[in-house]
């Protein structure tokens, strides 16, 4: 009878262990699917800011004009290609962009930028080692120096967007290579997904990139557009990133440093006055030819205290 009892005392007392055990893992899976729930809900939120951040790129870079009629005269031929070539040579978009960095100089509290309608004028500015200028009754020596600009660049961009090539992006690492190149392959040839017939697929699973080309043209651009795609793992459905594969090669790169033969630059001014009369008054003195002063075209003064940034255009400066 006693051994009975220690039997059952044993049993109840296993049956409460199990009972905790499966609490504690109950709970423990519980707050596992909590925080998958929360990264869940997180990386939607982060897809969605995405989408709403790619509308709002693809809306700002529309360009919508209305373009006059112009007349035009065909006066040669650029460029022959071969009949066999002619399908090849039209499965890309090629574009040709010359980028030009304005010439910039920072301009520091109590200077200003002064910039004559003649050369003569700011020669004759120039020489002077000191300009007395008398503002609201206080007298000032400026000091006037020739504008030494930062180096800029020049440059050439050839763009090349394929018509039958995506290059897709997070492409999650969690099947052997062999495998996610043909469920890439099958994935993106299903046509109920904007897809098409794949002609060939070039995996690289260091930078969980990959570049697929399409057998026709069209089906690049229309999957493109969708910004993302769902790739069917097997073990679970990943959104990747899709856009059409695109080569660029910078040609004719260089440097230059420039001066403005027109303009003067003039520091030592003190704040007598608020900065448009203050202004006002410097143009004023530099107009008149007993100041050795000429025709101003634009004056930019630049309060203490404050830090402006002043672009050149090319009509005002000089390569050197």
């Amino acid at each position: 009878m006693m051994k009975l009892l220690q039997e059952e005392l044993e049993f109840s007392k296993e049956l409460e262990n199990q009972k905790k055990r499966f609490e504690q893992e109950a709970l423990a899976m519980e707050k596992t699917n909590h925080q998958l729930r929360h990264q869940i809900n997180k990386q939607k939120e982060r897809l969605k800011f995405k989408r709403s951040e790619s509308e709002s790129l693809q809306q700002k870079f529309k360009i919508i004009a209305a373009i006059p009629e112009k007349a035009v005269k065909f006066i040669g031929v650029e460029k022959e290609i071969p009949d066999h070539k002619l399908e090849e040579d039209c499965l890309h978009i090629q574009g040709q962009f010359s980028i030009i960095q304005n010439p910039a100089l920072t301009l520091s509290g109590g200077q200003a930028l002064i910039t004559f309608e003649e050369e003569q004028v700011a020669e004759r500015i120039l020489k002077l080692a000191r300009c007395p200028v008398t503002i609201d009754k206080t007298k000032m020596d400026v000091k006037p120096s020739r504008v030494a600009l930062d180096t800029t660049v020049k440059f050439e961009v050839q763009l090349n967007v394929s018509l039958k090539k995506i290059e897709v992006s997070n492409i999650p690492p969690i099947l052997p290579e062999e495998r996610i190149r043909d469920k890439l392959e099958l994935n993106f040839s299903k046509p109920s997904l904007g897809g098409g017939e794949v002609e060939n697929v070039k995996y690289n699973k260091d930078s969980g990139t990959a570049v697929i080309t399409f057998l026709h043209t069209g089906v690049a651009e229309r999957v493109a557009m969708k910004n993302t795609y769902p790739l069917d793992m097997g073990l679970r459905v990943s959104q990747v990133f899709v856009s059409l594969c695109t080569e660029h090669q910078i040609k004719k790169f260089q440097t230059f440093c420039g001066t403005s033969r027109r303009t003067v630059l003039l520091s030592g001014i003190s704040d007598v006055l608020d900065e448009e009369d203050l202004q006002d008054n410097l143009e004023i003195h530099f107009q008149k030819p007993n100041n050795y002063g000429g025709e101003v075209e634009n004056i930019k003064y630049n309060a203490q205290g404050q830090t402006t940034m002043a672009y050149f255009n090319e009509e005002t400066v000089a390569s050197e």
